[in-house]
């Protein structure tokens, strides 16, 4: 009998319960903000940004930037077609149009050429999704920005760790999101974290992050703005400080498990995993593998025997174009194809080598019983 092997889980040690009891037993009153400030200020200097702002998810301090920007109905976003449906959702609720384009084979990230074909005078920001980790080309994408006028936004929700050509993710466009969620790398349960070094546009989501109260308002409860109450708990905040203090350790092992797959996977043909070109670095959220269309292997083949393996595997995101929400756009042809032959891989922490060993066995035995199969029916066809 195996034990189940779960595709994730964060990693928490006495440094974090011990900073929680604390925040639980002294976080109030004039200390109730003591764990929010410090974890606000040491993720901006670990970020190397200038103002960041502890949220209660990273789609609420999408939906804070945005508004910041002023996007609202006859505004249109472009945004990558692979994503998660946390990173419309917010364009969605400000009224304004969603345009997903393609992404690329590779890093399975927003395609900058895609964004310059569709670009128009209603463009108001790109989003850039860094996902599983893996790195948006921020060096095409800011210079677009700059030709046309327009925000670049980095949604970093899944990048913590990595890192574009000397600069962490999250802190080159615009503003940048991140999320804390509990499968995240660095977790406070729920939570997210907005970084910018615009000081004009961390004032406005300052204000609209405290029911629109500016802090240069003397009146008390009185706000300037309709605002947003996205804050993140002193609690929450606790777990945080401990998790950065421990974050190169916690990318490192991330790190370490890609690396590991890799190696193990390396004898297998027509399969690729996350990304890591030079001068960049892979904070590798989330290992992920690939098939070629020519292996025929497919997702629901992948799923079906990592269940019956005892083996908790994710799906590769569904196109956003795909949902019943929005029109399909089979156009984007990468991101509608990758998802029917990809799947995530577990990463939690404290995997063991044994563990990593029966992940990647698994994976080995769907192709040879995948190949074994098709010679036999080439075999009989011939």
């Amino acid at each position: 009998m195996t034990n189940r092997i779960f595709y994730t889980k964060p990693s928490i040690t006495e440094l974090e319960i011990g900073y929680a009891a604390d925040a639980a037993a002294n976080g109030w009153g004039a200390r109730c903000y003591d764990y929010i400030n410090r974890f606000e200020r040491d993720f901006a200097t670990h970020l190397g940004s200038g103002f960041a702002i502890a949220t209660s998810s990273c789609t609420g301090a999408m939906h804070m930037g945005l508004t910041a920007l002023g996007i609202g109905p006859g505004d249109e976003v472009i945004l990558a077609d692979t994503n998660w449906v946390a990173t419309v959702a917010p364009v969605m609720h400000l009224g304004a149009s969603p345009v997903f384009v393609d992404v690329l084979p590779d890093t399975w990230c927003i395609d900058p050429a895609a964004v310059e074909r569709s670009i128009t005078p209603r463009t108001k920001a790109i989003i850039a999704t860094h996902i599983y980790g893996n790195l948006c080309d921020m060096d095409a994408l800011i210079e677009i920005g700059k030709r046309s006028g327009i925000a670049v936004i980095e949604d970093a929700a899944e990048a913590i760790g990595s890192v574009w050509h000397g600069r962490r993710a999250g802190s080159i466009g615009t503003f940048g999101t991140f999320s804390f969620h509990g499968t995240k790398t660095l977790t406070t349960g729920e939570g997210g974290m907005l970084v910018t070094s615009n000081a004009d546009l961390y004032e406005k989501v300052l204000t609209l992050s405290n029911h629109g109260r500016a802090r240069s308002q003397k009146k008390q409860f009185w706000p300037d703005a309709i605002g947003f109450k996205y804050k993140m708990s002193n609690i929450q905040a606790a777990i945080g400080c401990a998790q950065l203090e421990r974050i190169e350790e916690l990318v490192a092992r991330k790190r370490e498990i890609l690396a590991a797959y890799m190696v193990r996977l390396s004898t297998l043909n027509g399969i690729s995993m996350n990304p890591e070109y030079t001068g960049t670095i892979n904070g590798a959220w989330m290992p992920t593998a690939v098939f070629h269309p020519a292996t025929g292997i497919t997702r629901e083949m992948l799923q079906q025997v990592f269940e019956a393996a005892d083996i908790d595997a994710r799906v590769f995101f569904h196109p956003l174009s795909s949902l019943s929400m929005f029109e399909d756009k089979p156009a984007n042809i990468n991101a509608w194809s990758i998802p029917e032959r990809a799947i995530n891989l577990p990463s939690y922490h404290d995997m063991s080598e044994a563990d990593i060993d029966r992940v990647a066995e698994t994976l080995i035995s769907i192709v040879r019983s995948h190949q074994d199969n098709s010679a036999v029916h080439l075999r009989q066809s011939a």
